[in-house]
């Protein structure tokens, strides 16, 4: 959720997009969302996961459409338990022991690379700290925790990269214990290195944008109650969307289509 605030304050909103696990994508109403802004679900096992994978990012090779692609390499959220199991893991096949981060998985994130690498232009390499500690789904949803949340971004050009899936998994856990160093300074520091302050979101944009949902959700809320059209097009929309997720079905872009019809020029 802390990206989709970084991509809102650089103005990138529109362009990001999650690899996130399938169970995520049948929640109703957020799982259709994901959908429609064309999220990859994920099983977590990659001869599962690969052959979409690949179909997904094969819509997004084209380097006119400006891509946010927002992946997380540790495959799940940390938590002290998955901590132990990593660091046990990593000890029984010669890994580096990670204490702020788990160990990650190279193969989603090399595949990612080598189907975008001639779309892409860099690799962002985003580091969160928390305060006072890092916050559960809990604390987010209510607002208990974080107090502050810090970012630390590295650009890195594609051309930095190793092209070969052994390279960039060393590459990868490289990255993973400069990640986990930065995170123990930031603890005992309190700041990540040369950080600067991002402004507050404008009061008043958000403001506008809470109303013109309020109206937009409050309107909806009137059809579908009181017209009974309405209410068999919610219907309709809600089933077609929930099949849709349920199965995966992804229809082709209109203009995708239209481009398969026209004779090069």
């Amino acid at each position: 959720m802390y990206l989709w605030n970084l991509a809102w304050r650089k103005g990138s909103l529109g362009y990001i997009k999650y690899v996130l696990k399938s169970s995520l994508m049948r929640l109703p109403v957020f799982g259709w969302g994901f959908h429609i802004l064309e999220f990859i679900s994920v099983e977590r096992r990659w001869e599962v996961d690969e052959s979409n994978m690949r179909h997904m990012l094969a819509s997004f090779k084209d380097p006119r459409d400006p891509l946010w692609l927002a992946l997380f390499p540790e495959g799940t959220d940390f938590t002290e338990q998955k901590c132990i199991r990593s660091q046990k893991y990593a000890a029984e096949n010669g890994l580096p022991i990670l204490n702020n981060v788990l160990i990650p998985k190279t193969k989603g994130f090399y595949a990612c690379l080598e189907d975008l690498r001639a779309s892409l232009d860099a690799v962002y390499d985003v580091t969160i700290g928390y305060k006072p500690r890092c916050p559960s789904l809990l604390d987010n949803v209510f607002g208990v925790n974080p107090s502050e949340v810090h970012m630390h971004v590295r650009r890195i050009a594609v051309d930095e990269i190793p092209t070969s899936e052994e390279e960039v998994a060393a590459w990868l856990m490289k990255t993973f214990q400069l990640k986990d160093q930065l995170l123990s300074n930031f603890y005992v520091q309190g700041h990540f290195p040369h950080q600067g302050t991002e402004g507050d979101l404008s009061t008043f944009k958000c403001f506008v944008h809470s109303v013109a949902v309020i109206l937009l959700i409050s309107t909806c809320t009137v059809f579908t109650l009181c017209s009974i059209w309405f209410k068999i097009y919610v219907s309709l929309v809600c089933c077609c969307l929930s099949s849709a997720t349920y199965f995966n079905v992804r229809p082709m872009p209109l203009l995708g289509f239209l481009n398969i019809g026209r004779s090069p020029m």
